[in-house]
């Protein structure tokens, strides 16, 4: 109809450190939504990404290349990076033009993996904040490789990290503990995994820190951290293995709340009959919330109740 609002738009901004997985959690999640029936773009943001696995709707090296703003300007790396953002953020026509073309599906924002993108330059939340004036309704998922766990010092940082990520990018975020396949790799973790999915009593990473000769004169820096992120209280995480559907559907359907995406008929079908497959026949999915119960931990599951209770 002519004159007609353009229909809202969701999608996800994947964001982390460098390899932190955000390239093959993009594959995964593409092809995931795609067996549910939802159309599915994956928009490469990254100059850096070369051989990409996925098939790219639309590709930022397009508009900018990192190597051409490294040789020109004598950039490193890094300060090519932040250029490219900046110039794509000056030439936003582009990139809405070739999103407009896109519209019905669902967007998938593989980005670089500049910390300082996401934690106090600017020009990354601008875009996504243009974005949000187009009618695309973003969610943030950060992704953080679970061997961080392993160290109290490094998970900490990560911490840190991740709550300056948060308050900075202003996106309804989710943040990931990925490569949970690979963690028994990576040693023996201090506390269950729970510990480290809700963010519980730091205290205890401290008195780990304080056995450490290096770490024991920091003692006072690492508390006021630690108060500081308990103070704010908003970062937890979802372990992810992106190989199991069961893991990807939990961290789907934490980003599709987040966003407001809500999926019809069609689309319940097809997970349910996914996800009975990859359970057995014994397997009886019957919603959403189902899964949830089956899989929830016990405290996580009371917490649902009282919610539902509200």
């Amino acid at each position: 109809m002519a004159g007609a609002a353009p229909a809202t738009a969701f999608g996800q901004a994947v964001i982390g450190p460098p390899g932190s997985g955000k390239t093959t959690y993009c594959l995964g999640m593409s092809e995931f939504l795609r067996s549910l029936g939802r159309r599915v773009a994956v928009v490469n943001l990254d100059p850096a990404n070369e051989g990409l696995p996925y098939e790219c709707a639309v590709d930022v090296g397009e508009l900018v290349g990192l190597g051409d703003v490294m040789d020109a300007l004598c950039l490193g790396p890094n300060g090519g990076l932040l250029y490219c953002m900046e110039y794509l953020e000056a030439n936003l026509d582009w990139l809405r033009g070739k999103l407009d073309s896109l519209r019905g599906y669902y967007f998938l924002f593989d980005c670089p993996g500049q910390v300082e993108l996401c934690t106090h330059h600017g020009a990354l939340r601008s875009i996504f904040s243009q974005m949000a004036q187009w009618d695309l309704r973003l969610t943030a998922v950060h992704l953080v490789d679970s061997h961080y766990c392993t160290d109290p010092a490094k998970f900490i940082s990560v911490l840190c990290t991740s709550l300056a990520t948060m308050l900075h990018i202003e996106l309804p975020h989710v943040n990931l503990l990925s490569k949970m396949d690979l963690i028994e790799h990576y040693g023996k973790l201090a506390f269950n995994l729970d510990y480290y999915t809700e963010v519980l009593d730091l205290s205890y990473l401290l008195d780990h820190l304080a056995s450490d000769p290096f770490f024991r004169h920091y003692r006072q820096l690492n508390e006021k951290l630690v108060q500081l992120i308990e103070d704010y209280s908003l970062v937890s995480f979802i372990p992810l293995n992106i190989q199991d559907k069961e893991s990807i559907q939990r961290v789907l359907q934490a980003v599709d709340k987040a966003n407001g995406y809500c999926f019809g008929v069609q689309e319940q079908r097809s997970l349910e009959a996914m996800m009975s497959a990859a359970m057995g026949a014994d397997f009886h999915f019957s919603s959403t919330l189902g899964i949830q119960e089956k899989y929830l931990a016990p405290s996580d599951h009371s917490v649902e109740q009282e919610t539902m209770k509200l």
